[in-house]
């Protein structure tokens, strides 16, 4: 089964019409696309782009063997004309079945806005999925190739290939992942494509980043056929300063995953508005499936996937006992002011927020505990944690045995992420750019959380500097 892509636009296109964006402006030579339209087999239309026609013959293809076309979306974008010797436009009713004299069965699925998705199936099993823009199925995924409801995906196993809204709808990728309907080997392709992610290599970059690709107008892809699916890195580290958008980076890179587990290891400040603030911020933007775990103890949640990860732990809480007695003074001996260029005290570097009200209340609480994605945000508070448990911010107590106990901390941290099975996606905070902190405890927090990221970044097959909100690629 071969599909050709007449558009992959949004149904205003890129660049839209009149529109000053730098999007649009950039949006030239492949990076611009006409409203999403797909021609299957030469004989199944989806959706009109203008002139279909002439889109058909710049693809190499005709319209002159079209037996049928559906429409997936009412059409805001300019008006589409049916070229002469086309059928009618007409749609499928959820959940209903249309076979088609050549062999395609079409299988209309029911989506969570107004409009239509197509499963198709060919003459010989291959299967693709076709969604509207802005859409995803309906009904939750239950995690046995069917959405509930009646117009969910068929349950027949993995598509061969999944068009879909990946841009503005990660989410719905999610969806399909946990139902079963997406797997490793599916061809995930974005379509209805606009002016909200920068044309060009970003593009690219953020779609690569969770499993999916975007090809130029006219492109025909075999249904079916082996694609190099992108390579998702198993662990990757975003650093960034503060307001930088390296949580929001990090939260995109795993937006079209199910079952997120967001770690939070910055917890909760009572009578700290500002604080909650930023805590509700986060909360509001991550998936409702995602679930948090407030903890900064690490390293049994990047063991979890490991098989005898428990027996490997023994005794590890043992060798923390007695931290807390060799901290004469700490919070009097922590610095005022942020180790780097963010302004904050050390005891609130790293994250813009994190959630409290959490549904977990451990490391791998919940059913998949012990396999989902990991999203550490962030180091920086992490790293807070575990210098007030060695006493860290006291020079006395530092150099009795504080510096060993961190070392030791810090390395097991670093090992555990060696070890991972896991996906894991950790922020922290670049703080070694600014001002020289004025405080003894200030350049050691400093100089620790300097130390940190080198040595977890080179744990980590991808490692990202996130500037102004553009992603710069360290390595990966």
């Amino acid at each position: 089964m071969d599909v050709t892509l007449l558009g992959t636009g949004a149904p205003q296109g890129l660049p839209r019409p009149g529109c000053p964006c730098a999007a649009c402006a950039t949006a030239v030579g492949d990076e611009a696309r006409a409203a999403t339209a797909l021609l299957v087999d030469g004989a199944l239309m989806i959706d009109l782009t203008p002139g279909p026609a002439f889109a058909a013959a710049r693809a190499g293809q005709s319209l002159t063997g079209v037996r049928q076309v559906l429409l997936s979306h009412p059409h805001d974008g300019p008006v589409m004309e049916v070229p002469a010797g086309l059928p009618q436009p007409g749609r499928v009713a959820d959940g209903r079945e249309l076979a088609l004299l050549d062999g395609h069965r079409v299988r209309a699925v029911a989506v969570d806005i107004p409009g239509t998705g197509y499963e198709i199936s060919g003459a010989t099993g291959e299967r693709l999925l076709y969604l509207p823009p802005g859409a995803a199925p309906a009904g939750p995924a239950n995690g046995n190739g069917r959405t509930a409801g009646g117009g969910g995906t068929s349950g027949t196993g993995p598509y061969d290939l999944v068009l879909l809204d990946v841009a503005a709808r990660p989410d719905a990728l999610a969806k399909l992942r946990a139902s079963g309907a997406v797997d490793a080997a599916t061809d995930v392709v974005a379509v209805h494509i606009d002016h909200d992610v920068p044309p060009g290599s970003e593009l690219h970059r953020r779609l690569a980043a969770v499993g999916a690709r975007a090809v130029p107008d006219g492109s025909t892809l075999v249904v079916g056929e082996f694609h190099a699916v992108p390579d998702l890195p198993r662990r990757t580290l975003v650093l960034g300063g503060a307001r930088s958008g390296k949580s929001v980076e990090a939260e995109r890179r795993l937006a079209a995953f199910p079952d997120v587990m967001y770690v939070a290891t910055g917890g909760t400040r009572d009578g700290d508005q500002d604080w909650a603030q930023r805590v509700s911020l986060h909360r509001e933007r991550r998936p409702g499936s995602w679930r948090t775990v407030e903890t900064c103890d690490l390293v049994p949640l990047l063991e979890a996937a490991r098989p005898g990860a428990d027996a490997g732990r023994a005794g590890a809480d043992a060798g923390r006992a007695g931290a807390d007695a060799g901290r004469p003074g700490a919070d009097a001996a922590r610095p005022g002011a942020d180790a780097g260029a963010s302004g904050t005290e050390p005891g609130r570097t790293g994250t813009e927020a994190e959630a409290p009200g959490t549904e977990a209340e451990g490391p791998g609480a919940g059913p998949a505990g012990e396999t989902s994605p990991l999203l550490i945000d962030c180091l920086a508070l992490w790293l807070t944690h575990v210098m007030d448990d060695v006493g860290a911010w006291d020079d006395a107590t530092w150099e009795a045995g504080g510096r060993r106990a961190l070392r030791e901390r810090t390395d097991a941290l670093v090992a555990a992420v060696r070890q991972t099975h896991r996906t894991v996606v950790a922020v922290s905070n670049e703080v070694g750019s600014g001002v020289v902190p004025a405080t003894p405890a200030g350049r050691r927090f400093r100089d620790e959380l300097g130390r940190l990221n080198a040595a977890f970044g080179a744990e980590c097959e991808q490692l990202l500097l996130v500037v102004a909100g553009q992603a710069l690629v360290l390595r990966g």
